[in-house]
This record gives C-alpha cells, sequence and structure tokens, in this order.
C-alpha cells in the first residue's frame, strides 16, 4: 500500500491540472489566486469547488454533466484525489482542476468573489464538540465561504449523517442564511424538479450506502447579506 501511495503521489505530480502548494507558496501568494479564469481555464465560466472531493468522482462527473462550467476538487489526501485526476488527465478534460491543501487554507487558493458554488459531499461529520468548527458547514468555515463566493454564490450538502444535516439546518436558521431546498430523504421522489441535477451525479461510497438502505440528505443555501 505504502508503494502505491508513492506511486500515486509521484504521478500526481506530472499533471498540469493537479496543484499543491506548501506553505510557504500559500504565504507568499498562490499564482493562481483569483486568475484560475484568466490563467487556468482560459475562459469566463462559472467555477465551482468540492469541499473534501476524496477520489474526485463528484468533480469529474459534474464537468462531464456541465462542459460550460469549470471545476475544482479540493481535498487533503492526494492518494485519494489521484483517481479522480487520473480520470480527468486521461479524458483531457479541460474544465477540470484539483488542489491539495488543508481546507483551511481555500482562502489562499481563491480570491475575492472568484467562485460560484461551493458543493459539500459527504464530509467528516466531525462528531466531538471541540471541534465542531472543523465542520465543512460551521461558521468558521461558511465566513471563509463567504470571502471567495460571489454575490448570491450557492453553498449545497449532501451526507449520510443525521447529526451534519440537522448541525448545518440549525446554522443557517441561527446566522439568518437564506435555505433554498432541504430533504432528509433525497431519493424519496428522484423526479422532484428541485434534486434532478442532484441524484444524476453520485459518489462511490454514496452508491454503497444507497444499497444498504441508508438514506441522503441534501438542502443548498445562500449566505445572509451582513
Amino acid at each position: 500500500m505504502a508503494k502505491r501511495k508513492l506511486q500515486r503521489f509521484a504521478e500526481n505530480a506530472t499533471f498540469t491540472h493537479f496543484f499543491q502548494p506548501g506553505w510557504e507558496e500559500l504565504s507568499a501568494g498562490f499564482s493562481l489566486r483569483a486568475k484560475w479564469n484568466a490563467d487556468f481555464f482560459c475562459n469566463d465560466n462559472p467555477i465551482i469547488i468540492e469541499m473534501g472531493c476524496g477520489k474526485g468522482e463528484y468533480t469529474v462527473d459534474l464537468s462531464d454533466k456541465y462542459p460550460e462550467r469549470n471545476f475544482i476538487g479540493i481535498d487533503k489526501k492526494g492518494a485519494r484525489m489521484w483517481r479522480g485526476a487520473k480520470t480527468s488527465s486521461d479524458e483531457n478534460r479541460p474544465n477540470v482542476a484539483f488542489v491539495r491543501i488543508r481546507a483551511e487554507n481555500i482562502c489562499k487558493v481563491f480570491g475575492l468573489a472568484e467562485i460560484d458554488e461551493v458543493w459539500i459531499t459527504f464530509p467528516e461529520p466531525q462528531p466531538n464538540r471541540p471541534r465542531h468548527s472543523k465542520r465543512f458547514t460551521s461558521p468558521e468555515f461558511i465566513e471563509r465561504y463567504r470571502q471567495i463566493l460571489k454575490p448570491g454564490g450557492i453553498i449545497h450538502l449532501k451526507t449520510d449523517n443525521d447529526m451534519f444535516y440537522n448541525y448545518t439546518l440549525e446554522v443557517i436558521k441561527e446566522n439568518g442564511h437564506h435555505l433554498l431546498y432541504n430533504t432528509s430523504d433525497l431519493y424519496a421522489n428522484p423526479g422532484d424538479p428541485g434534486v434532478k441535477d442532484v441524484v444524476d451525479v453520485q459518489t462511490h461510497y454514496e452508491k454503497i450506502w444507497l444499497e444498504q438502505g441508508l438514506t441522503i440528505k441534501y438542502l443548498r443555501f445562500k449566505l445572509n447579506e451582513e
């Protein structure tokens, strides 16, 4: 397994759409910050990021479904990200990129109002109360999204975890954000126009959980205007 990881790390370094800036580079100023459209994608299309992208299948599948949009997967585990990077490289996808960083550093990678949407797909629930600030929908993370999202930008959450889903609903309510849609059972009515695009794309583990009879929760919201 260690050998396979090393092989994947080495191959990640060869992908032109895979970035893994270190702390010094982030602190000095990441070269693509606020320049993703101009210097990497070379278009003015909307940019959507996926937090905790894992193997990157959601990022890659969305890029196939929406070629007129740009997608960037964010995660800290390069060996997992390799799968999505490899697939998008082999298929020559021009609207996909991956960035290996700690999630807390997203504001060092993206500029003010550079992102159109944020997808949070099956994040670690971080059940221990002292670690609630690590949750991807905590007030701390939402303020990071506020910096990089365009006005009116949308945040999506897909999760199998009841606690995380209910926690996010509480954060939205307590902070006056605008809940646009929510369901505690995404696949109970897959023909609902509000979720059609959401059910069309599934992660590897989402398919497994559905086979096990678990329910998938989904919501999307916009930030308050402060």
